[in-house]
């Protein structure tokens, strides 16, 4: 990776964190849409894991004595058996397929988050059967779609968790699904040594960019930020499916 294309990441990385700290969610999922644009998904999505694994692991931490360990339990019981399902299939599919899978998952994330769901109400379901159901769905699309932060939020309505509760638990379900993406694409070979200044430098921005956004969290408008992720977002969506469906065509 050239030194401009390095620089670049790490500054998405510091500016996604930002992003993260102040409007509690989309950090991940538009680091990762940056990412695309730049590297295979293969190469994108473990490289992803490592750096959002500092992210949900710091939060996890600082919350630690309020997470739920009973919903991380079930959450992380069909994270690797689906997992290895999951990175067979990727390992299958054309890497233009895969980015533009990538980008419908996006732009619907971002705009129709609801869709996701597919008619299920999370909400309604017993806090057992749902988080091991939402356990195996992210052990799959962690290794195909590499993101599923927008696909947890709606799991942890109707639970009675307080603030505290419901950020560390998240954050360690979130945390777990990157662990296990971690060890199977170590486990199928992939070479995380050969991308170390990539992964140093963008985990350094993204403490930062918590850091600062903690910071400015009562002093700029989140809507402003909501504005500018979803069209950052929309913008990076786009350009994956059109130009990924024209190689494929």
């Amino acid at each position: 990776m050239e030194g401009g294309e390095l620089l670049l990441l790490w500054a998405v990385a510091f500016a996604t964190a930002v992003l993260s700290a102040v409007v509690g969610m989309a950090g991940g999922i538009t680091l990762l849409g940056v990412m695309l644009l730049f590297l295979p998904p293969l190469v994108a999505i473990p490289l992803h894991g490592t750096i959002q694994l500092v992210s949900n692991g710091s939060r996890t931490w600082i919350q630690r004595s309020h997470v739920d360990r009973g919903i991380l339990l079930r959450f992380g019981l069909l994270l690797l058996p689906m997992g290895v399902l999951g990175i067979a299939v990727a390992q299958e599919l054309p890497e233009a397929l895969v980015r533009a899978g990538i980008g419908v998952f996006v732009l619907t994330a971002t705009w129709a988050p609801g869709i996701l769901l597919l008619g299920t109400h999370p909400e309604a379901i017993d806090r057992g059967r749902r988080f091991l159901g939402l356990g195996a769905a992210a052990g799959f699309l962690n290794m195909t779609i590499g993101a599923t932060g927008p696909l947890l939020a709606p799991f942890f309505l109707n639970l009675g968790l307080d603030r505290r509760q419901l950020v560390g638990t998240k954050a360690g379900c979130q945390m777990l699904g990157h662990l296990a993406k971690i060890l199977l694409f170590g486990l199928s070979g992939f070479a995380f040594e050969e991308h170390l200044p990539l992964m140093v430098g963008a985990t350094i921005g993204v403490v930062a960019g918590t850091w600062l956004g903690s910071r400015l969290l009562e002093k700029v408008s989140e809507r402003l930020f909501r504005v500018l992720y979803r069209s950052v977002l929309t913008l990076i969506a786009l350009r994956l499916i059109i130009v990924e469906l024209l190689a494929l065509a």
